[in-house]
């Protein structure tokens, strides 16, 4: 099963965001704001590359707010992509917790340890550099697109992956970089070691790649 702790508008937007998330098998604890949910423009080339335009606020879910936080405790895996503090030490109570690092400056915040810290290598706002969390990553993860990408590990012993086959033809790059860490974060959270788990995320970013639209609805 899936749990995704998130933010949403009160208005229209916000409930048929509530209610396509809940249709795609995916449990939402939600604090519905006030605010306009905030939107986004996504535009792909032929050749599946996408920039996306984001309009509004940026929402995300607080600790202070009234969502399950305790069930935290029962993952066997969480991957954080936004939120406070707060929020990042409940969900460290999950066995494993893997975290994006365009929201490096809660990760340092927070001072929890993570089990693994995902950044695009090609991404400015995803630097990372060791020495900027204590305590550091159990393990550092770099992806590079169509040349796979690098991990390394705290106790010094590093890797590389190669990408996956895609599945079919290219389609569109959108969402390609979370499909990796949610691969990641469920391989190592059922046990695998880091090379079985960049390998099983490699495979979830390939079927992104050859799908339209984040969960291929587009």
């Amino acid at each position: 099963s899936c749990m995704l702790f998130t933010a949403l508008g009160r208005e229209e937007l916000g409930g048929r965001a509530l209610a396509e998330l809940s249709a795609l098998g995916v449990r939402v604890e939600a604090r519905r704001h006030p605010e306009p949910q905030r939107r986004g423009f996504t535009f792909v080339e032929a050749d599946g590359e996408r920039t996306i335009t984001i309009i509004g606020e940026k929402h995300v879910p607080r600790a202070a707010d009234s969502l399950p936080w305790g069930e935290l405790r029962l993952a066997d895996g969480v991957y954080f992509v936004s939120g406070d503090a707060a929020a990042l030490r409940a969900a460290r109570e999950a066995r494993v917790l893997v975290a994006t690092a365009r929201v490096l400056p809660v990760l340092a915040e927070a001072g929890v340890l993570l089990d693994a810290l995902v950044r695009s290598g090609r991404d400015p706002s995803e630097s990372y550099e060791p020495g900027d969390l204590e305590p550091p990553p159990r393990v550092a993860v770099t992806t590079a697109g169509a040349n796979g990408g690098a991990w390394t590990a705290a106790d010094g012993c590093s890797g590389t992956y190669a990408p996956a086959p895609l599945p079919g033809p290219l389609e569109d790059v959108y969402g390609a970089g979370d499909s990796f860490a949610a691969g990641l974060t469920y391989s190592l959270a059922r046990g695998d070691a880091v090379e079985e788990a960049v390998a099983c995320a490699a495979r979830c970013a390939s079927a992104a790649l050859a799908r339209r639209g984040a969960h291929g609805r587009g």
